[in-house]
């Protein structure tokens, strides 16, 4: 039997706002000692009421628009009732039947092919406190409790354990790109559970699902779903597919799930209408200044990288994924293309080669991030221009760029101070070059039977001669001048 995997995602965006989902008390409470940013209202102090926080709703407005969204002019929120320690009301709210958005979609790039993956709903609701487990006792921090979340749950569109990891780190872009989440899955602000079940292909029933959680990065993801369709491989052919909704755990050390518990139906929950939160009225006008607020999403920058720079999908793909970089070879280019005649391809071509793969390099060797670069994009600019200009050879050009890194000075005077300037002048390289062929007397002889890659030899030879301060072409055509004399 061939089988075929359907799976959904639930994941739970964290929203960077100054303060929680329903009270005044501070939503950076991760950076702060336990239990410090705490108030009796995330507290679940009897008697006391919520107030929804209108940036969140903004915040929700924007990422919800970002996915296609239809956001509903009326949503309510309701008590979502269940005990455990980490709920200190003995109830979140949430928003069950009346959404704040619903029926969007994304599309991904995976591999050649592209993907259009439905999404059912974002609502919005609070978190809950954080449990810290020490040997054989659990501690509870109340900081994260009331912290904003936008929940997004996909349809069950999603075919294998590659789309899901792709849909999620386009969806992490998007948060970025929206301002409204640092979406980091390693410190939680980003949580994915994925629901999973077989069925045989081209069979369209729905079969018994399983929930994964405990997965706190792109690679677990991907990692669980695929160890979760070999487990329930082998449940289907011994005939014994699941038929139980039930909650399994991801161990990362021991690549495997775990199982916990038997899931939740709905009717658990006991859900209700929040008596003391009236329900959300969002107009049309309002809705339509969150569609002006929002910036050029990750998949047009994509297209307009490749289609208006010239750029390759891959360093499309590379300026997109590192924002900050992106955002500084566009300024680069913009500074750049007018001493280029205004050739907007070229200089984006100049600049991502110099920026992403060489200043790239040296940020990583040095864990420096583009913000914290001592040179100005004037002194980048400049840099480029060198380059351009051919004043420096490719060699020295990197030295050239590591010190204007390092120190943040002109490289105009970098380039004079240590000498790093490339010779116009070919006097005299006639007579270097052919001192350096009379000396390869054997090498010449076989580079004129026909092996001609010894023209690279010679090229090196003689800048080791000048002391990197030719021009390689120029070395190389005067090489060959001399050869063919």
């Amino acid at each position: 039997m061939e089988l075929e995997p359907i799976i959904g995602l639930e994941i739970h965006v964290q929203l960077k706002t100054k303060s929680k989902m329903f009270c005044a008390c501070d939503n950076t409470g991760e950076d702060k000692p336990a239990n410090t940013t705490i108030c009796p209202i995330c507290m679940g102090y009897p008697g006391t009421l919520p107030v929804p926080n209108a940036e969140a709703i903004h915040m929700a407005g924007k990422a919800a628009l970002a996915l296609n969204l239809h956001i509903n002019n009326r949503s309510k929120f309701d008590r979502k009732n269940y005990f455990y320690p980490d709920l200190p009301k003995g109830y979140q709210i949430s928003q069950y039947d009346e959404p704040f958005s619903q029926n969007g979609y994304l599309d991904v790039e995976v591999g050649s092919n592209q993907r259009h993956i439905g999404i059912e709903r974002l609502h919005l609701e609070e978190d809950t406190a954080k449990l810290l487990h020490a040997g054989k006792s659990s501690l509870v921090d109340f900081n994260r409790a009331g912290t904003p979340l936008a929940e997004i749950v996909t349809k069950p569109d999603i075919k294998t354990p590659e789309e899901a990891r792709v849909f999620l780190q386009e969806l992490r872009l998007i948060m970025w790109y929206l301002g409204v989440s640092d979406a980091d899955m390693e410190k939680g602000h980003l949580r994915c559970d994925a629901n999973i079940s077989l069925r045989p292909l081209g069979d369209s029933k729905m079969y018994t699902k399983t929930e994964i959680k405990n997965l706190n990065s792109f690679r677990s993801v991907e990692r669980a779903l695929v160890y979760e369709i070999g487990r329930q491989t082998k449940l289907w052919e011994a005939g014994q597919a699941p038929t139980i909704t039930s909650t399994r755990g991801w161990d990362d050390k021991k690549g495997e799930t775990v199982a916990q518990r038997e899931k939740e139906a709905v009717h658990d929950y006991r859900y209700f209408p929040e008596p003391d939160i009236p329900p959300l009225e969002i107009s049309s006008k309002q809705i339509e200044l969150w569609q002006s607020e929002l910036p050029e999403l990750p998949n047009q920058r994509r297209q307009r990288l490749v289609e208006d720079y010239g750029l390759s999908q891959n360093d499309a793909q590379f300026l997109v994924d590192d924002k900050a970089l992106g955002d500084l070879v566009e300024k680069l280019v913009e500074d750049l293309a007018p001493e280029l005649e205004n050739d907007i391809k070229a200089a984006a071509k100049l600049a991502t080669n110099w920026i992403v793969n060489k200043l790239g390099a040296i940020l990583r060797e040095n864990n420096l991030m583009v913000d914290g670069l001592k040179c100005s994009v004037d002194k980048l600019v400049e840099f480029l221009l060198i380059v351009a200009r051919r004043q420096v050879n490719s060699t020295n050009a990197q030295v050239l760029l590591k010190r204007l890194v390092e120190t943040g000075r002109d490289p105009q005077d970098i380039l004079d101070s240590e000498d790093l300037a490339q010779s116009s002048e070919n006097g005299g390289l006639t007579e270097i070059v052919q001192r350096v062929l009379n000396s390869y007397p054997d090498q010449v002889k076989e580079y004129k039977a026909g092996k001609e890659p010894l023209i690279k030899f010679f090229v090196g030879a003689v800048m080791r001669e000048t002391k990197g301060k030719s021009d390689p072409l120029v070395v190389e055509e005067t090489i060959k001048d001399q050869l063919v004399s």
